[in-house]
């Protein structure tokens, strides 16, 4: 499909004129509008291929105009702008039908990049189905799950798009970066709300005590079963079931997992009748899967059953922007849960969360915020507040080789940007480290060029171009 006319609807002046100039000018046709009358009246009159709708607009909002364009021009691809990048615009502009979400201000093109991949996608496959209109109120997302970052926005769309069907999910991830929240939030707003979430750790139960919490047992079935059991499948009926850490789980009874899945239905062990269950299956783990596949710990037929639909969870380290968000809505937690007073970080205790490796993710970030609360006398946690934290860092800089430390601190800086659009990052990464590298060698020797040079390795000449190129102020005699 070739997107040739599009809508572009937004009660801010600067911002309808940008978008018109930037499309025209890639030979589309734009008519634009000025509040969510206007957009519905345009739509009345001409067929769109493309509608770019902000959230907020005088009228009829962005929201209930997505839902009337689903409904009325199920042909048309929307695109939804807003500058509050909450989880709930995302996650409800996505499960109302939105083809894709931008934040504000946005690179124009980030929208180029959306379209280019609607025109492709609609060659290939029909549109993502109409999911359930709206999150309930007492339900909100924002309830579990915290952040505004890229890689969180991304799962957001995810979510968005398949919470309200009933395909299985596979959520993967390091220990602590919330899989539970995830699985949770399908249940919460897939059509089986209000029937059980049923959450089970497979590493947490002995292999010979896993299969009766799974699948019930009869009566008799081994000494000490003095009475029917019901198991998690049938506890859950209508509802959700959470295998969580499913790569720890026996091969026999993967077996067993498969077969229900495939014919869902369950015997109770010491049983000869089948019950058929209907439960929805969100499965977790923290172990990479595929490597467990090839080494026949994990059954293949198995894993590609769970994995209709994979969502990876980001680490804490991939998505620093989150942070101070999540330290407020932990201390604000605390707060409530503990009866403490208000309190905040300061800037240079965000400075340093920043810059932590966070080993246990979302987790260990919530237990020192809330270690720090009930222990500091103060109102704002410093560093002081996190002397094992701080010390923790402090002793693994120290230990560590010069590469391994260059190694961890540039994995943590190249996990903020977007490699797809860089064309220049080894460049970039080199001046980074020359710069510091040459001003600290000539500060060794007050500003003798001569001697930096020999320290370096380099000839004086080239020293003098990367002080020129990398604009270092040489101060003499220093």
């Amino acid at each position: 499909m070739a997107i040739q006319r599009i809508l572009v609807a937004d009660d801010e002046e600067s911002i309808r004129w940008v978008l018109s100039k930037a499309l025209k000018k890639q030979g589309f046709s734009v008519d634009l509008a000025v509040d969510g009358f206007q957009a519905r009246n345009l739509a009345r009159q001409h067929h769109y291929d493309l509608a770019v709708l902000d959230i907020k607009m005088p009228g009829i909002q962005g929201l209930d105009l997505l839902k009337q364009f689903r409904s009325d021009y199920p042909d048309t691809l929307i695109i939804i702008m807003t500058a509050e990048a909450t989880m709930e615009h995302a996650v409800t502009a996505m499960k109302n039908g939105a083809y894709d979400y931008l934040s504000k201000p946005f690179d124009l093109t980030a929208l180029d990049a959306i379209i280019l991949k609607a025109e492709k996608a609609a060659e290939q496959t029909e549109k993502i189905d109409q999911l359930k209109e709206e999150l309930q109120d007492q339900y909100s997302f924002s309830q579990a799950i915290i952040g505004n970052s890229q890689p969180m926005q991304e799962i957001y769309k995810i979510l968005g798009r398949v919470a309200g069907s009933d395909v299985t999910v596979l959520v993967t991830g390091e220990s602590g970066t919330g899989k539970e929240l995830v699985a949770r939030a399908i249940h919460i707003n897939s059509q089986r709300l209000g029937k059980p979430f049923i959450a089970i750790n497979c590493a947490a139960i002995p292999r010979e005590l896993l299969e009766t919490e799974l699948f019930g047992h009869e009566r008799g079935a081994f000494t000490g079963a003095t009475e029917r059991k019901t198991g998690k499948f049938e506890q859950a009926s209508g509802g959700t079931l959470f295998l969580d850490e499913i790569g720890d789980m026996p091969a026999e009874l993967q077996a067993k997992l498969l077969r229900v899945l495939q014919e869902k239905e369950i015997t109770r062990t010491g049983g000869n009748r089948t019950i058929p269950v209907d439960v929805r299956i969100v499965a977790a783990t923290n172990q990479d899967i595929t490597v467990l596949v090839k080494e026949k710990l994990f059954r293949e037929d198995l894993y590609y059953r769970l994995n209709v639909l994979p969502i990876r969870l980001p680490a804490l380290r991939e998505r620093q922007d989150d942070i101070p968000l999540l330290v407020d809505f932990f201390l604000q937690k605390s707060k409530q849960d503990l009866g403490i007073d208000s309190m905040e970080c300061s800037p240079e205790t965000l400075d340093f969360f920043r810059s932590y490796n966070w080993p246990g993710n979302v987790r260990e970030l919530e237990n020192v915020i809330k270690r720090a609360a009930l222990l500091s006398p103060n109102h704002v946690l410093t560093p002081s507040d996190f002397p094992g934290l701080f010390e923790d860092e402090k002793i693994q800089s120290q230990d560590e080789s010069l590469e391994s430390l260059v190694a961890r601190k540039l994995e943590n800086s190249l996990v903020q940007m977007n490699l797809q659009e860089m064309d220049n990052l080894y460049e970039m990464v080199l001046h980074q480290i020359e710069r510091p590298l040459i001003n600290i060698v000539l500060k060794k020797t007050r500003g003798n060029q001569i001697r930096t040079a020999d320290i370096l390795g380099i000839n004086r000449n080239t020293l003098r171009k990367k002080i020129k190129i990398l604009e270092i102020e040489v101060k003499r005699g220093s």
